[in-house]
Parts: structure tokens; C-alpha cells; sequence
């Protein structure tokens, strides 16, 4: 993969990621890890609940929409993290089964004040198979800007 720096993205810039299946296994596996709520965990208290059957925790489905866009390479190289994100959404439920993909929009760009980083606003719109949107949220991505390709100033030897 080409490492990618704040100098190149733009707003309107997408991605469109790989999908990843979800299963049985790892709805409840992730569940009892980190959301053990029964509709997550429990088979049958999840066909009798709200839901009618078992689904996957919001949270799984938002770390696995970073993972997947982390895997296409868009950010790749020139990231330093990101402060957050914003209006995380969980829209429709994800079922065992169902298949889960992102589309990643660059909605701005602005240069740090430490100017040696900028931020570059992203949307994150995840959907399963039928094309569904079941999940959505803004983010922030920290990006280095392209090194200097100028030689750094030599140093005096020290005196002795």
C-alpha cells in the first residue's frame, strides 16, 4: 500500500471497503466479551425479545467498520489516531449472517495549529448486504503531513 498524508485528501474523496460476514459464533462471542446483554448472548431470550432473534452489539459493528475501513489502506501511513467520533448511529439491526461493508466519505479537511498534523472529517456509513444503511457516524482522523523531503540540517560536532 501507498502511505497516505493530510496533503492527500479532499472532501468529496470515498471509499468503499470489503465486506466481512458476521456469525453466530461471533455475535456471541463478542457479547459475552463486551455487551452480554441476552439479545447479544442468548439464543432463545433473543427469538422471544424485542428483536426477534439474536444480533450483533452496536459496538461490534462500529469496531468492525473501523477495522474494515482501516483494511482498504485509505488512511494508511499517515495516521495518528483521531480524537473521537461524533452522531454514532445504530439504524438497523445486524443478524447473524448478514454481511457488513463501509462507505467512507472525506467531508473536510483543516491544517493543525501544530503544523505538523491536520484533520480530515470522515462519514462513515456502514450497510449489510441488501444495501441497508445499520449503522452511521462522523469521525476524525489525525493525519501527518507528507515529510520533508528537504535533508535535515547537519549538527555541529561537539566541542571537546
Amino acid at each position: 500500500m501507498k502511505p497516505r498524508y493530510y496533503e492527500d485528501f479532499a472532501a468529496g474523496d470515498k471509499v468503499v471497503t470489503q465486506g466481512i460476514t458476521l456469525t453466530e459464533a461471533n455475535i456471541i462471542d463478542f457479547g459475552l466479551r463486551f455487551d452480554p446483554q441476552p439479545l447479544h448472548i442468548d439464543k432463545i431470550a433473543a427469538e422471544q425479545g424485542f428483536y426477534n432473534g439474536l444480533i450483533a452489539s452496536g459496538w461490534q459493528v462500529a469496531s468492525l467498520a473501523f477495522r474494515l475501513f482501516w483494511q482498504s489502506g485509505f488512511i494508511y501511513g499517515g495516521s495518528l489516531g483521531s480524537p473521537g467520533v461524533d452522531e454514532l448511529r445504530w439504524l438497523k439491526p445486524v443478524r447473524p449472517g448478514d454481511t457488513i461493508f463501509v462507505e467512507a466519505d472525506v467531508t473536510d479537511t483543516r491544517l493543525s495549529s501544530k503544523g505538523d498534523r491536520g484533520y480530515v472529517g470522515v462519514s462513515y456509513t456502514v450497510k449489510n448486504q441488501k444495501g441497508e444503511t445499520v449503522l452511521t457516524m462522523r469521525g476524525t482522523q489525525i493525519m501527518a503531513l507528507r515529510p520533508s523531503r528537504e535533508p535535515r540540517p547537519k549538527t555541529k560536532p561537539a566541542k571537546k
